[in-house]
């Protein structure tokens, strides 16, 4: 049975990184989005991709909801014009909250804390804690490294077969969209 997907969480770096290919796919990723009508939950921030992303599903008429912990409110420069802002206690409310409020996940390129929510997002998933679907949009070959290391865990025998496909990436973001609600 197929779960409606209304609101999809979607992690991304607080900064836009060097190639503006990735500041690019991002507004694409929130513009496709606020016109399926599919609600944006991201980590709040209104700068780098999270600024870009929330700013083109605002832009396009789409809802937008940012958690963030109180600590880094100021850090990240939460994202004043967002349809809804929850402020937490700590990284690990943020992420249960972000999880909670979203019926699938996408990895735009990001650093150290991309990888850790993405990552989390999949072991949850294999460990049967949440069935949602997962994906990487996998800008420029950004995630050719994690397709790459999956498939080295599998032939290494530290994932089953089964478990490799927790997730699916692809390089467009109407192709992903049409997957993620197929």
């Amino acid at each position: 049975m197929m779960v409606e997907i209304q609101n999809i969480c979607v992690f991304c770096g607080s900064s836009e990184g060097d190639d503006p290919v990735h500041a690019e796919a991002a507004r694409a990723l929130g513009q496709a989005m606020a016109k399926r009508g599919l609600g944006l939950v991201y980590g709040a921030g209104n700068i780098g991709l999270m600024g870009v992303l929330a700013d083109a599903v605002l832009a396009t008429g789409g809802c937008a909801i940012g958690v963030i912990p109180e600590k880094l409110v100021d850090r990240e420069l939460a994202h004043q014009g967002l349809d809804e802002l929850l402020v937490v206690k700590t990284m690990h409310e943020r992420k249960a909250k972000m999880h909670e409020l979203s019926d699938a996940f996408i990895s735009l390129p990001g650093g150290i804390g991309t990888m850790e929510e993405f990552f989390e997002a999949v072991t949850w998933r294999q460990l049967d804690y949440h069935a949602k679907p997962i994906a990487l949009l996998n800008v420029n070959g950004f995630y050719d490294g994690i397709e790459q290391f999956f498939e080295t865990m599998l032939s290494a025998g530290f994932l089953r077969p089964k478990h490799a496909e927790l997730f699916f990436a692809e390089t467009d973001a109407d192709r992903l969209l049409d997957r993620l609600q197929g």
